[in-house]
């Protein structure tokens, strides 16, 4: 028989924590900038919705990930999240008129998440990456009774 290795233990579990408080906050952020004020900068309003909609996507398909097409789903997801990190990163400092008030959660890298959203994606490919099917499996460090004293 063959040992499944589970992905929510550990800094998987602590991985989809971050990812769902970054969903909630994009969620949040996009709803209060459509509601009050959409017509300002309706782009960057637009962005910041999809970029909530991405960290959902992402929460629920890292917690499903030991589900083949969840897994598939959440390499998307997060390689989406990295694509548009990066993208409107770049543009938001080439091309501040298109994100007028710091508009989204992925300008200027997520500086105003202090570039959570910069790291968060390499952190859950890498996640990703090491629990994939067929990943050697950590080898446990023998634990000694006693002290070397």
């Amino acid at each position: 028989m063959t040992e499944t290795r589970t992905r929510m233990t550990g800094i998987g579990r602590v991985l989809v924590v971050v990812y769902a408080v970054m969903a909630l906050a994009a969620t949040g952020r996009s709803l209060v900038q459509i509601v009050e004020d959409f017509d300002a900068a309706p782009l960057a309003y637009s962005l910041s919705a999809l970029a909530a909609a991405v960290y959902i996507l992402a929460t629920v398909a890292l917690i499903r990930s030991d589900h083949r097409g969840w897994y598939v789903t959440a390499w998307a997801a997060v390689g989406f999240e990295l694509l548009g990190v990066l993208v409107v990163g770049i543009l938001s400092l080439t091309h501040p008129e298109l994100f007028a008030h710091d508009a989204t959660v992925w300008s200027g890298f997520g500086y105003g998440y202090f570039w959570i959203p910069l790291a968060l994606p390499f952190v859950g490919l890498w996640w990703l990456w090491t629990h994939r099917a067929g990943a050697p499996a950590p080898t446990p460090v023998p634990v000694t009774e006693g002290s070397s004293w």
